[in-house]
């Protein structure tokens, strides 16, 4: 087996039983919501004969290290590197990977993430205080991909290609970008994203800082005016929408 799904928890969602407590979080998310979702299905691989094998499974992989690409209906695929690939999405596409032979070449790797969604208006400021790189052009990136997303169709340039940058902003790359950091000292994978018209990210640690990364990104979340959410207030696709959990160790990893 190469995926281990680790229980994940959502204190506040077990705690949202009234409409006005439903209310509250979603004014918590709007300003910067934590959710816990590494209870979410992944699988990773690696090896020179990686990205030849998954497709000919029909995956879509990005052309350029640290970047993704979105899996129909939900999920995703980064590539980590040269030749290594993170499949995070729908648990039937998982056990298919799990399931299909490998090729020459193509090397499990075991995915114990802890998982992580941080979004809302302050998302910026926490993220300043927290890390040493500035996100801002690559949730600038994120924002003109969701734009171009809900433009009418025929919109690519005129050699039928997808353009790269922003239209009437050269300077905004249209790149889904893979950010490869530390946060508040753990190494992290972040993918910036842009949602329901604000920015979010989705974080990975090694699953043993997990506790760690959780409570002190909720204190910092709280102090500015966050806190934790269900995933479902963050992200507005299908991606999270139907997935149960575990509300009995919210953060409980060691």
């Amino acid at each position: 087996m190469t995926t281990v799904r680790v229980p994940c928890v959502v204190a506040a969602e077990a705690a949202a039983t009234t409409q006005g407590e439903l209310a509250r979080q979603g004014t918590v998310a709007a300003c910067l919501g934590l959710a816990d979702v590494s209870g979410a299905a992944r699988w990773g691989c690696k090896g020179p004969g990686t990205a030849a094998w998954m497709q000919t499974l029909g995956l879509p992989l990005a052309p350029e290290p640290n970047s993704w690409r979105p899996l129909q209906g939900s999920g995703l695929i980064a590539r980590l590197g040269f030749t290594e690939y993170l499949v995070d999405g729908p648990p039937e596409l998982i056990d298919r990977l799990e399931a299909t032979p490998r090729c020459a070449g193509v090397y499990p790797v075991l995915r114990q993430d802890a998982a992580l969604l941080l979004g809302g208006s302050r998302l910026d400021d926490l993220l300043r205080e927290t890390c040493s790189v500035d996100f801002r052009p690559f949730f600038a990136s994120a924002s003109a991909i969701a734009q171009q997303a809900e433009a009418p169709a025929g919109m690519a340039q005129g050699d039928g290609s997808q353009p790269t940058t922003a239209a009437g902003n050269p300077g905004v790359s249209l790149n889904r970008s893979v950010v490869i950091t530390s946060m508040v000292g753990v190494g992290v994978t972040v993918i910036p994203e842009w949602r329901a018209g604000r920015a979010v990210c989705r974080i990975w640690c090694d699953g043993t800082y997990g506790h760690y990364l959780w409570h002190t990104l909720l204190d910092i979340a709280t102090s500015l005016g966050g806190g934790a959410v269900a995933p479902h207030d963050l992200m507005d696709g299908p991606d999270f929408q139907e997935t149960s959990y575990d509300l009995t160790t919210c953060g409980a990893r060691s």
